[in-house]
């Protein structure tokens, strides 16, 4: 597939008009959807944003690559447009972007277009063939110029491999180095190979430099590959070897080998996300974002050949260079919780779900019904939500400790379940499991190297469970029994008054930042008393339920019956909230609040805090986490609950109707 496949020409912008960035984002998608390549410009505009806020786009040099990979997405396509102007668009050099590349990636599809936009990334590492672009004037012009510069680059990879299958690309090769495959590929076909290619020539292969590195951005489509292709091109300037994993959107490519990862001087890890590190155990290791892969190839690749890096240790020592790394110890904290929650929901939504469907059948059929006992024991405290809360403190010390701390953390939240000490146990768990074994890998630093392959197979496993057991069972467990159990019962015995200024409260949270952390806080507050005893439990989930449903509904009304005040994007955009709002999709409204904050937040706030204060003035219970309409019915008062949510959405777009200004005076 060539890139001009899908970089049509009938999207193209070659004079764009934005001068900010979300307006330039704003023109990119209107030509997507004017030509029928997205079927949801809200949701792909809400994807584009969401990978916006993980790292600019503008990745310097004058360019910016907005991606998304979503189901709003018909057609892979990359829409060229041209700005004379330039655009402020937060780039990472900090200089104005000209040159945009939108690239619309959908889900489920084949893996072919995934390749042509790799390509498409590495052919923009050239700064002279950016200059013509620049300088193009019509669509026809930039096609041509990418049709004949991807021409000359698969002429030289055939050139190369072709050279690489002789002996190497240095001309005086012998010996071991003659028989070297030639691993400088672009796409998944270099997966197949397994040893590095010599850049540089003269000497025997192993007296060359040699690294290898890992490359990852969040949505693996044009940052990963961006910055192999700028690894891979430094290193040929040095004269050094070095292999590149890639893991973008088909996975990991080009994987490492336990061989090259050892005989390797250092370790690059170029990534906006996880990838496997407990490999690297013992190695320097040099963790970065990937934007520094692009920027900064050198530099990267001088300080991993002279070991200029920090001894990788499981996971326990960070580079105080680690620009991914570093953030607050707030932020931090979060990031550990919500690796916890995010690998917990799962079990909370199926679990809860069905065994929401068994007390329905229950009603009907009788507790001795052979379905409901069948529910009952997949979903309940012998199923699904046995798991909970280990997964829960599993995976909060997995993302503090690494590997190693998995299994602390899980024995640790199963301690709590046996003690009653519900998801607070559970949370203390998991990061007392994780920062025991950083203790551990620092206690343990100072032994012989030749008992470093004990450490995560023997030292840390026996150690890190005595340790962490031992608090949990003497202190955590007793203490967060009692809070547990108290909790519990304030809820149970709290007063009408007082459980609708709570409902209030998390109805709000769900719409303050909308999938952020004071709407993941409210629910994950729903879900430690979801998943504790008493009979409050479906009451919270109701007023965090209401309050999420809100924000959508409230834009889909709003664009409806206030249609002057709305662009026509904005209302075929908010025809969709209606679905997105009924199925409990808070994110929905993310476009609308991005573009007028004040209004749209304020409004949806005030709604989403009636719609929770009144499912607790009207004592509605739903005993399901999640599925919005769809598992109303099971509530106890499932007209009412509807009802809250109708009066907070009805609320919210008259305020937001009112508030916003019409289009003339915008």
């Amino acid at each position: 597939m060539r890139i001009t496949d899908l970089m049509i020409k009938e999207t193209m912008i070659m004079d764009l008009q934005a001068s900010s960035k979300e307006a330039a984002i704003d023109e990119l998608i209107a030509s997507l959807a004017a030509s029928g390549r997205i079927n949801d410009p809200a949701k792909f505009k809400a994807a584009i944003l969401k990978r916006e806020e993980q790292a600019s786009t503008g990745i310097g040099g004058g360019i910016a690559m907005p991606h998304a990979k979503t189901a709003a997405v018909n057609e892979p396509t990359v829409v060229f447009a041209k700005s004379g102007q330039g655009v402020d668009y937060d780039a990472l050099d900090g200089e104005p972007a000209y040159l945009f590349f939108m690239i619309a990636a959908p889900e489920g599809a084949g893996n072919t277009h995934l390749r042509t936009l790799a390509a498409l990334s590495r052919l923009l590492i050239d700064s002279g063939f950016i200059a013509k672009l620049k300088e193009a004037k019509t669509p026809d012009e930039v096609a041509a110029l990418f049709d004949a510069k991807q021409a000359e680059e698969e002429a030289a990879k055939e050139a190369e491999n072709s050279a690489g299958a002789n002996g190497g690309t240095g001309g005086n090769k012998s010996g071991p180095s003659a028989n070297r495959a030639n691993t400088n590929v672009t796409g998944g076909d270099a997966a197949k190979k397994e040893v590095p290619t010599a850049f540089s020539g003269g000497g025997p292969a192993d007296a060359e430099p040699f690294v290898v590195a890992v490359t990852a951005c969040p949505t693996g489509i044009a940052h990963t590959f961006m910055a192999e292709d700028a690894l891979k091109k430094k290193a040929r300037e040095m004269g050094v070897a070095i292999r590149v994993e890639t893991n973008g959107s088909e996975g990991a490519q080009n994987v490492l080998t336990a061989d090259e990862i050892r005989r390797a001087q250092g370790v690059i890890v170029a990534a906006d996300k996880n990838v496997e590190m407990a490999r690297f155990e013992g190695k320097p290791v040099l963790q970065r974002p990937v934007s520094d892969g692009i920027r900064k190839p050198e530099e990267l690749i001088r300080k991993a050949v002279s070991g200029d890096a920090p001894i990788y240790r499981g996971g326990g020592a960070k580079s105080a260079e680690n620009g991914n790394e570093e953030r607050s110890g707030r932020s931090k904290i979060y990031k550990d919780l919500m690796s916890g929650i995010s690998h917990m929901l799962p079990f909370v939504v199926g679990g809860g779900i069905l065994l929401a469907v068994s007390f329905l059948i229950e009603q009907v059929a009788g507790e001795n019904s052979p379905l409901f006992q069948l529910l009952q024991t997949i979903g309940g405290g012998n199923g699904a939500f046995h798991f909970l809360i280990p997964i829960l403190a599993g995976f909060i010390a997995f993302s503090i400790g690494d590997r190693p701390a998995l299994m602390p953390g899980m024995v640790g939240g199963l301690m709590a379940v046996n003690a009653n000490a519900g998801f607070l146990g559970g949370l203390a768990a998991g990061f007392l499991a994780g920062y025991v074994v950083i203790l551990l890998r620092k206690v343990f630093a100072g032994l012989p190297k030749t008992l470093d392959g004990l450490k995560p197979i023997l030292l840390y496993p026996i150690f890190g469970l005595l340790i962490s057991g031992s608090i949990m069972f003497y202190i955590v467990d007793p203490i967060f029994s009692w809070i547990n159990t108290g909790l519990i019962d304030v809820l149970n015995h709290l007063g009408t008054g007082n459980m609708v200024i709570l409902g209030l409260i998390l109805g709000g949270m769900m719409a303050i930042d909308m999938g952020g952390p004071f709407n993941k806080a409210a629910y994950a507050f729903a879900i430690g008393v979801f998943t504790s005893s008493g009979n409050t439990n479906g009451a919270m989930m109701a007023a965090v339920m209401a309050g999420g449903m809100v924000p959508p509904l409230a834009i889909a009304l709003a664009t409806t019956f206030f249609k002057g005040k709305f662009t026509e994007q904005e209302r075929k955009s908010g025809v969709t909230n209606y679905v997105l709002g009924l199925s409990f999709i808070t994110e929905g409204a993310i476009p609308f609040a991005a573009s007028d904050p004040m209004r749209v937040l304020t409004s949806c706030i005030l709604g989403s805090a009636i719609a929770g204060g009144l499912t607790q003035l009207w004592k509605i219970n739903v005993p399901a986490p999640h599925g919005g309409i769809f598992v109303a019915v099971l509530a106890n008062h499932a007209l009412l609950f509807l009802l809250a949510v109708l009066i907070g959405s009805v609320v919210s777009a008259l305020v937001l109707g009112v508030w916003k200004k019409t289009l003339a005076a915008n």
